[in-house]
Parts: structure tokens; C-alpha cells; sequence
């Protein structure tokens, strides 16, 4: 009887031992579904009630039972390292989840509208008349997330931070529920663009954080202006359930008609290589309670850098999102040079996370770089490129995203959207299968999961069951990473009062505005003309827009404006709307824009569609452009010669060079000051001599420009890019080739070359100039 009361006291003691071992070590709070649990020794967990998830509880620590199968998987395990856990995730799913792993979504506005992208329903009726709430899922997201696995999601448009964080919260809660648990990875284009009309002050606080466009970032020359943008956007992007950025765009902008030369950070390798890095080590990097490991955590944002090998030599300009740009060329053989951004720079980072999580190949055949196999195809279909140079070579094991729409059927030489180059006659999912066999991870604006199902089915054909399976699970354990190390299979929630206080809050938009002034460059300064006095009397011209089509396509009616908000400019100088009263006029224009390289029109006229982009306002005839294009070819165009020789083309705008010329005329000897919205190089010899002062902007807030006429704010920008002294020197220099331009000299001596500018002073000549200079 002795022995047996000993043995149940020594049994109570040894389970009282036990329970005392695994104490609970957590504590559970929160507001309505969703709760917030707090590990004391570990990570933040954050669960919705509907998604009926339970918590686990083991050695004390609380972890989520995302599969509901009552027990701790690895996956589910945030003591394991991400690539454990990604890699058995990954084993777990079925080919199907895979698929869906593998789309990223098209367009999705927040709430969505029923035209252009992301045309989407709501219970089956348009937004406005569905009666649904801003932050509600549309029936296509409901659909793209249950139906087909989807879990990354292309966010534009959003009515407000809050909407956005309630829509984050629905969508990760429903996420939640399905299947394996696995959160959605919500990402962006770049959206920190300066709205221009919108006044700053010591106070301002907006719906987000406003800086300098990419090339105004450039013309700081300052790295360091770039990572603080990175480490504020990647808080703002967090806060709007945003974990992966569509950026930096590291494409060198050697090819100076091109239309995307404002995305860039310019046309120095060395300079964009830094930018890139100081750009992704910003967006990556988490710092103390919000880093989980090597350098990821809560604050982290994934980037996708792009677009790999460069996009910047399109053949004259012509970009590829359409047939008609869909070349690039290297008449100077200078792929290398194009490299160097990506190798040297975002994927050879400061920080700890080390290189850029993702990468985007541009939707351009490289025309003549696949020596290998000899494909000229596009880039996402190139396995050389792709496989070989980029994972093979310099040894990046991250994901690969196709460009958006690579896979659909060319509907027109100038249709948009429609990209399969080079691999036109294959179908859809031949199209799938040939851009995973060339080491690509994920389809850029695909919602259907059924081409990548039946591209698997055709390697199992090819390959064998136990390859392709093992190939499906590589890409799937390379975006699991991502999604692991930034913390949403912990807590992908937000606390919508929280994204209220941070995203643009008034430290970001200083910080924003300071860098926009940082990035406004002074080309001509004749007599002093520049800074202005307060309480002068100006004359600002109203500007003619007039009509034509944006980048994709659409139309846009003629109109006049105001150049500039002139309520803000009524705040530094007297505003006259005659200039015999004023003592200085203000000229507002932008860059010239002469379209796109292709006319639709022309080829009902019997000639070829391809037509001169201009970098000039007025008429252009091509009389030095090739006889013979370097690329051309198309299922839709019986010929192969893309030559826009002797054709004639004048910019859209023109009638900003017109405003320029007859302010010069009614204010006789008085100052005219021109301040230039630049997107890309441009001909200053048409009106340079005519002005006093001239100020290059980059997507930055009237009230920078301001500023700086009036002192409060000194010139410190630097161009970015050659400006050239006429377009025969455009037409003559290689599309591939930096610093190969004639540059314009100006009345007062000066060449408006890369790294040119000017402060109070007269031009800058600092340690910035010194290092990024070319030979």
C-alpha cells in the first residue's frame, strides 16, 4: 500500500513536471475574426476565425494548424528556415496547387471597375451597381483564388489605404481556409509618383508618399536618395498588404526614342548598377524587431527586378509591348554593358538578403544573343537567357516571372497586350511548356491554371512523371520562399488603424519632397536669370494638349490647361495673363512626343506602318535612317524590313515649342524661364537660344519647381542622359551603346552632356560628377 501511494504522487509530480515544461507561452488578443497571438519567445501569429484555423501548441509556443490536420508540419513550423519549409510545402501539393502557385494575376483595381484592366463583377452586376463595399472581392478574385490556386496578385488602383487593408484582410482570410493555408503575395507596380498639381507643406500627410519619377532619382546621383525610398515605400507597401514590388526597372536607357526611358535610372551601367542595388537592398532589408532572418522580415518587400537582359536597345525606339517594337538589336555588340545593372548591382547587394528576389525578362527577342541554340524568340521562351546566362552563369536561384501576357495570341502588329514573339505558331500550352522548360517560374497576367496543367502533361510525355514533377516542385519551392520570408504564413493581416498612421505620413512626404527637389536639374541660367524674387509678376501660357493616344493605346482628346497649378503659384508671384504687365514669363512644357515608331494608317496607303519617333517638336524627315532594318519578321507582315527612311513625322506636342517661340516674341527683352517635364532626351536647339533659363524636371510636384525659381531650394540635379544636338545624331548612334551621342552646346557654352548641371554657382563640378563621369 506504501509503494502504491508512492507511485501516484510520484506520478502527479512527474505530469505537474511535465505540464510546467510545456507551459503555455502565449496570450491571445484581438477584435471580432481576427486575432493576434503573441509567442513570447517567438513569432506574431495572426489567424481569422472564419478561416477556421486552429492554434497548435508545442514546448509553449503557439503555431497555426493552417492544414487542419491536428498536428505540426514543417511548413507550418516558423522556427524552420524558409527553404525548409518551402521545400515541404512544396511536396505537399498536387500538381493542380502548383499550377496555381505559378500565376500571377492580371490587373486588380481596388474596388475593381468594368473597363480597361481588371474589368471585373461583383455578384454578377458592375461595381457601381452591385451595392458591394469598396473593399469587397470581386467574382473574378473569388473565382482565380478558390478555383485556381492563385496566390499572387497584381494590386493598381486603390480607393483609399484603408480599403486596401480591409481587401487584404478579406483576401488572406479567405486564403486562409482553403487548402494548405497559403496566403497571397499581393504586389505592385511602382506607385510613389508625384501627383503635380498637389500642394506640400511642413504637415502634408496623402494617400501615399510622393517622389521623383526613376530618372529623377538618377539625376540626384545619390544612392543613398534611393534606399531611403526603398526602406519608407516598403513600409507603405507592407501597410497596404503589398509584399512584392514590380521593380526597380534596371534597363539601361541606351536607346534614347524609346518609351519607357523614364522607368529608368539613365543610361550609365554604373550608375543604374548602384541605384539598383541601393533600390532592392532598401525594399529587402528588415531592421531589428521586424527582421526574422538573413535579413527578411515584416518590413521586407520582395523585388522583381526588371527587365532581364535589358530591355533598352528596342530597334529605333519601338517598344515591345507591341509587334512592331518587339526587336531588340545590338548593333554594337554590347550586351555586356546591359548586364552589369543586374549582375553588379541587384543581384550583388549590400545587405543580407544578397540578391533580388525576383526577375522579370522584357518581352524583346534579343535579336542574335542565343549563340547556343540560335533562337531568336522571346526572352521568357529563351532557355540561353533564361536558364544557361542567368541561373547557369551567375547563379541566381530566385524566381523568374514572364512579362504580363506573354503566352495570348498576336491579334495586330499594333494590338497591345499580345506578346508570344517568336513563338507565335505554338499554342497556349506549348507556349506554358516552353517557358518552364527554359527555367521561368510564373506567367505574368494569367489567371487560368489550365495551360500550366497542361504543359506539365506534356514534360510528363517528354520527360517522365518523376522529371517534371520534380521541376513543378523547384518553381513552386523558389515562390514559397518568398512568401515565407517576409512573415505571411505567420501573420498576413493588417491592423487598418496602423495603415492609416503610416502610409504617407508626414515624415515620408518630407522626406518624398526633399528628394524631388534633389532631383531638378538647372541647364541654363543666362544672366542670373534664376532665382526669382517673391511677389514678381509672371506670365504663365495656358498649353494645348493636343490629340493622340497614351502608351497603351488609348485616346486621348485634345484640351487647354493650366501647365501648373497656378493657385500654388499665386502663393510666390503675382499672376498676370498679360505679359506686358509681367516681369518674367513661365513656360511649362513637356518632352517632345511624336508617338509610338507605327502608323496603322500608312499601311491602308500601301506603305509598311513604321514611321520615325522624333526627339524633336517640329516636322522630322529620317534622311539618315537605315536603309535595311537590323530585325524585322512577323506572322502578320509579309515583309522583313522595318525602315522608316525619308518618312516624316512631327511630335504631338508641338505646339509646346510654338508656346516657347511666342512668349519670346510678346516679352521682347524680359526673362523667359522654361521649365521642361522630361520623359526621355530631347532637341534643345529648336528653342534653347530663345530663353534665359531652363529647368529639367522628373514627375515631381509643381510646388518643387517653385522652389526652386524662387530660391527656396538650390539646383543640385544632374542629367541622367545625353541630349543630342540634332536627330541625325540620334539616327547614327547604336541602340546598344551608351554615350554615343552628339550633345547640344548651348548659347552660353555649355554642353548638355551626361552628368550636366548647374546650381547658383554655375555648373556643378562635385565628387558625384567625378564618379559616375564617362570617357
Amino acid at each position: 500500500m506504501k509503494n502504491l501511494k508512492t507511485f501516484f504522487y510520484l506520478t502527479i509530480a512527474i505530469s505537474v513536471l511535465l505540464s510546467l515544461g510545456s507551459c503555455k507561452k502565449w496570450s491571445e488578443s484581438g477584435t471580432g475574426s481576427l486575432r493576434i497571438v503573441d509567442n513570447k519567445d517567438g513569432q506574431t501569429l495572426g489567424y481569422d476565425t472564419t478561416s477556421r484555423v486552429k492554434l497548435l501548441t508545442v514546448n509553449g509556443l503557439a503555431f497555426k494548424d493552417l492544414n487542419k490536420n491536428g498536428k505540426l508540419d514543417i511548413y507550418e513550423d516558423w522556427r524552420r528556415t524558409a527553404e525548409e519549409r518551402a521545400k515541404d510545402l512544396a511536396s505537399k501539393l498536387s500538381i493542380e496547387q502548383i499550377a496555381g502557385l505559378m500565376l500571377y494575376s492580371a490587373h486588380q483595381a481596388i474596388p475593381s471597375g468594368n473597363t480597361r484592366f481588371g474589368a471585373s463583377t461583383y455578384n454578377g452586376k458592375a461595381y457601381k451597381e452591385s451595392g458591394a463595399k469598396p473593399s469587397d472581392l470581386s467574382d473574378q478574385q473569388i473565382t482565380f483564388l478558390t478555383k485556381d490556386n492563385l496566390r499572387h496578385v497584381l494590386i493598381t488602383s486603390v480607393e483609399s489605404p484603408e480599403v486596401a487593408a480591409v481587401w487584404n484582410n478579406k483576401v488572406q482570410a479567405l486564403c486562409e481556409g482553403i487548402g494548405f493555408g497559403i496566403p497571397a503575395n499581393n504586389s505592385s507596380d511602382p506607385r510613389h509618383r508625384s501627383a503635380s498639381d498637389v500642394e506640400y507643406n511642413v504637415g502634408s500627410a496623402g494617400q501615399i508618399s510622393m517622389w521623383p519619377g526613376s530618372l529623377g532619382m538618377a539625376a540626384t546621383f545619390d544612392p543613398a536618395v534611393v534606399k531611403l525610398f526603398g526602406q519608407v515605400a516598403a513600409k507603405e507597401y507592407r501597410a497596404l498588404g503589398i509584399s512584392t514590388a514590380l521593380s526597380p526597372q534596371i534597363d539601361l536607357a541606351t536607346e534614347p526614342r524609346w518609351g519607357r526611358v523614364n522607368g529608368t535610372f539613365g543610361e550609365n551601367p554604373k550608375l543604374t548598377a548602384d541605384m539598383a542595388r541601393a533600390y532592392v537592398d532598401g525594399f529587402q532589408t528588415s531592421l531589428g524587431d521586424k527582421a526574422i532572418a538573413g535579413g527578411w522580415g515584416y518590413t521586407s518587400v520582395n523585388t522583381m527586378i526588371k527587365h532581364w537582359p535589358g530591355g533598352g536597345p528596342e530597334e529605333g525606339g519601338r517598344d515591345a509591348h507591341y509587334s512592331f517594337g518587339k526587336y531588340a538589336v545590338y548593333p554594337g555588340n554590347n550586351l555586356a554593358d546591359h548586364l552589369i545593372p543586374f549582375t553588379e548591382g541587384a543581384l550583388k547587394l549590400e545587405g543580407e538578403t544578397k540578391m533580388a528576389s525576383a526577375v522579370m525578362p522584357y518581352y524583346t527577342i534579343s535579336t542574335g544573343i542565343d549563340k547556343t541554340n540560335n533562337e531568336n524568340v522571346g526572352n521568357s521562351y529563351n532557355k540561353y537567357l533564361i536558364n544557361d546566362l542567368l541561373r547557369g552563369k551567375y547563379g541566381f536561384e530566385g524566381v523568374v516571372c514572364t512579362d504580363w501576357g506573354v503566352t495570348k495570341d498576336e491579334t495586330a502588329v499594333d494590338g497591345f497586350g499580345t506578346t508570344c514573339w517568336g513563338v507565335e505558331t505554338l499554342s497556349i500550352a506549348e507556349r506554358h511548356y516552353k517557358i518552364i522548360m527554359a527555367g521561368v517560374d510564373q506567367f505574368g497576367g494569367n489567371n487560368d491554371a489550365g495551360p500550366v496543367v497542361e504543359a506539365y502533361k506534356m514534360g510528363v510525355k517528354e520527360h517522365g512523371e518523376e522529371f517534371m514533377k520534380a521541376r513543378m516542385q523547384q518553381s513552386a519551392t523558389r515562390l514559397l520562399r518568398n512568401i515565407f520570408r517576409v512573415g505571411l504564413f505567420e501573420n498576413p493581416y493588417l491592423n487598418v488603424e496602423e495603415t492609416k498612421k503610416i502610409v504617407g505620413n508626414t515624415d515620408f512626404m518630407k522626406a518624398g519632397y526633399e528628394a524631388q527637389l534633389k532631383s531638378i536639374v538647372m541647364l541654363k541660367n543666362k544672366n542670373k536669370a534664376l532665382p526669382v524674387e517673391k511677389q514678381k509678376t509672371v506670365y504663365i501660357p495656358k498649353r494645348v494638349n493636343a490629340a493622340g493616344r497614351d502608351f497603351f493605346g488609348g485616346v486621348t482628346p485634345e484640351s487647354v490647361s493650366d501647365p501648373i497649378n497656378i493657385n500654388l503659384v499665386k502663393k510666390y508671384f503675382k499672376v498676370t495673363d498679360n505679359p506686358a504687365e509681367a516681369d518674367f514669363a513661365l513656360v511649362v512644357i513637356r518632352s517632345p512626343n511624336s508617338g509610338s515608331g507605327y502608323d496603322a494608317s500608312e499601311v491602308k496607303k500601301g506603305g509598311n506602318g513604321y514611321v520615325p519617333i522624333s526627339l524633336q517638336y517640329g516636322p522630322y524627315k529620317a534622311l539618315d535612317a537605315r536603309e535595311q532594318s537590323i530585325a524585322g519578321g512577323d506572322p502578320l507582315e509579309k515583309f522583313t524590313n522595318r525602315t522608316y527612311k525619308n518618312k516624316t513625322i512631327t511630335a504631338s506636342n508641338a505646339s509646346d515649342l510654338k508656346m516657347v517661340l511666342d512668349v519670346r516674341k510678346v516679352m521682347k527683352e524680359k526673362p523667359v524661364i522654361v521649365s521642361i517635364s522630361m520623359s526621355k532626351p530631347m532637341v534643345f536647339s529648336e528653342f534653347e537660344k530663345e530663353v534665359n533659363a531652363i529647368l529639367v524636371t522628373f514627375e515631381v510636384q509643381d510646388q518643387a519647381i517653385l522652389y526652386i525659381l524662387t530660391g527656396a531650394a538650390e539646383p543640385s540635379g544632374l542629367l541622367p542622359l545625353q541630349m543630342p544636338i540634332d536627330m541625325k545624331t540620334v539616327e547614327l548612334q547604336k541602340e546598344d551603346v551608351p554615350f554615343d551621342m552628339i550633345c547640344h552646346k548651348d548659347s552660353e557654352g555649355n554642353t548638355y552632356d551626361f552628368g550636366f548641371g548647374m546650381n547658383w554657382n554655375g555648373i556643378i563640378k562635385d565628387a558625384r560628377v567625378e564618379k559616375y563621369k564617362h570617357l
